[in-house]
């Protein structure tokens, strides 16, 4: 399995993991009886997004180590398997933006504009990667 591919792995797995912890600390909010507007999200999100974000940098040094890549440098194929996953993916981050801003027009509270766009984008990397696994495995459609 190439770095690459590696990497698509651990951005699937931490998307997935990183999203349902933050679940697990807002649903029971709502459990417990609490008023949209008094949901307590906002540390919620920064804390998983931040923990994502190193969660991502350690894992990819733990698996290097543990099972070393030949080479890190991506070739012809990576990069079309790349470009692939974002035109896929990239499609549910413009709907979040647009989902975010008719919310916002509408006068919403922030917190379900704020989750729209944290889903969107959590969508949009799982979405993408599978999208790049399924490359890896079939090769980039020619469309």
């Amino acid at each position: 399995m190439s770095y690459e591919e590696k990497g698509t792995w651990q951005y699937l797995v931490i998307a997935v993991v990183g999203y349902a912890v933050y679940l697990s600390l807002v649903v029971p909010q709502f459990a417990g009886g609490a008023a949209v507007g008094e949901v307590d999200y906002v540390p919620a999100m920064l804390w998983t997004i931040g923990g994502a974000i190193l969660a991502a940098i350690v894992l990819r040094i733990v698996v290097e180590v543990v099972v070393p890549s030949d080479s890190t440098r991506g070739d012809v194929r990576d990069r079309d398997i790349d470009r692939f996953g974002d035109r896929i993916g990239n499609w549910l981050v413009v709907a979040g933006a647009l989902g975010a801003l008719v919310l916002a027009m509408l006068e919403t509270e922030w917190f379900w504009i704020a989750n729209v766009v944290y889903l969107c984008f959590v969508l949009s990397a799982i979405v993408s990667s599978v999208a790049r696994l399924i490359a890896y495995r079939r090769g980039v459609p020619a469309w």
